[in-house]
């Protein structure tokens, strides 16, 4: 998708932005160069270090290049919308506004507000989640686990931008929280197995009554999936793999449900499986499910199931952005949502992938979730 757009926007960036500019030619010209490194720098990156999913750059490296890259996107838009509007007060004949909008220094100033926004987006994503805290109603919920705290993390992306001592303090914050059971749903890591060991040994200091339950995000599988299962399960996660598992409590019983990723099928490994994940549960308990993707919510409602937990969209990362990120995601990127009866909470993420780190206006969470029982 970044490289398509890529492929739209920095050809009319160069026409519309570069060239009119009031520069030599050959200044335009290795300034174009550089727009066209800096839109395809995933593959460029990914040919010499590292992976498109894992740059292996030294951090404040890839910050910058995000932070450039991000720029370079919102100009596009920028000038996009300027032109709009010149077409119309053209259309309109105001000739004196028309002037103004041509003014040699308005597009450069465009670019300067991009770079601005970009920095405070990459600042945003790179910070500490705060947590947040949100109430669920199920219906028939047990009186036993009215009150139970389920802390949700998602989206760590532990990699060479988010490193151990982001994930540390990320640890840190949830184990204050006390809540009774954390539930991991997917995309922990960014990198192989030997490359990220330092960054993700800190979740191994994560703490629960009830445990730590997690389940694949796609990132897992860009690694090494399989040896990324062992070593979860190594820090003393409960990693589900369609299956489920029973918390009991004063005589009655919670489900959660964990199913894989789609993108396994282009690894030959096992696809999400929803209807064996709920195989054997007991009829009576209440379901909560953690898929990575929001996507089957209405189909995972018509199965059964109580709340479902996701993240995969990052919130959308820029507001308006996230309307398309929503269509994408069977129109849902972040919040709380009613499906077909189902609650589905999809959390914004505690961190994000560095190849487009950013958030504007989207923050970051890690997100505190307690169950309340309502009558049906």
């Amino acid at each position: 998708m970044l490289i398509t757009a890529a492929l739209v926007l920095v050809p009319y960036l160069i026409l519309r932005f570069v060239w009119p500019l009031r520069l030599s030619w050959p200044a335009k010209a290795a300034l174009s160069v550089a727009l066209c490194a800096l839109a395809f720098h995933h593959r460029i990156v990914a040919r010499f270090a590292g992976s498109v999913a894992s740059p292996e750059l030294p951090k404040f490296v890839i910050a910058a290049i995000g932070t450039a890259f991000i720029a370079l996107l919102l100009t596009a838009v920028f000038v996009l919308l300027l032109d709009l509007v010149m077409l119309v007060v053209w259309m309109l004949r105001r000739r004196q506004l028309l002037a103004r909008l041509r003014a040699p220094a308005l597009r450069p100033a465009l670019a300067g507000i991009a770079l601005l926004l970009s920095a405070f987006g990459t600042w945003q994503a790179m910070a500490v989640p705060q947590v947040r805290q949100v109430e669920i109603a199920i219906a028939d919920l047990p009186q036993a686990f009215d009150g139970y705290r389920l802390l949700q993390l998602t989206d760590i992306h532990a990699s060479r931008l988010l490193t151990g001592d982001w994930v540390t303090e990320v640890v840190a914050a949830s184990n204050a929280q006390r809540p009774d059971l954390i539930v991991i749903t997917g995309d922990l890591v960014d990198g192989s197995v030997t490359a990220r060991a330092n960054d993700v040994r800190p979740l191994a200091d994560l703490r629960a009554p009830d445990g730590v339950v997690a389940i694949t995000g796609n990132h897992e599988y860009y690694g090494q999936y399989r040896d990324w299962m062992d070593a979860f399960r190594a820090m003393g996660m409960t990693v589900l793999e369609n299956t489920h598992l029973r918390i009991a409590r004063d005589g009655a019983a919670l489900t959660i449900a964990g199913v894989t990723d789609p993108v396994a099928a282009r690894y030959g490994l096992t696809l999400p499986d929803v209807d064996a994940a709920l195989a054997g549960r007991d009829a009576d308990a209440p379901v909560v499910l953690l898929d990575h993707r929001p996507t089957q919510a209405r189909e995972n409602a018509r199965r059964g199931v109580d709340l479902q937990l996701s993240g995969h969209t990052h919130g959308g990362h820029i507001v308006g952005m996230d309307r398309l990120v929503a269509r994408a995601n069977g129109g849902f990127v972040s919040g709380r949502y009613d499906v077909d009866g189902m609650q589905l909470y999809v959390s914004n993420g505690a961190g994000l992938w560095p190849g487009f780190a950013t958030r504007i206006g989207v923050p970051s969470e890690i997100t505190v979730i307690t169950l309340r029982r309502a009558a049906r």
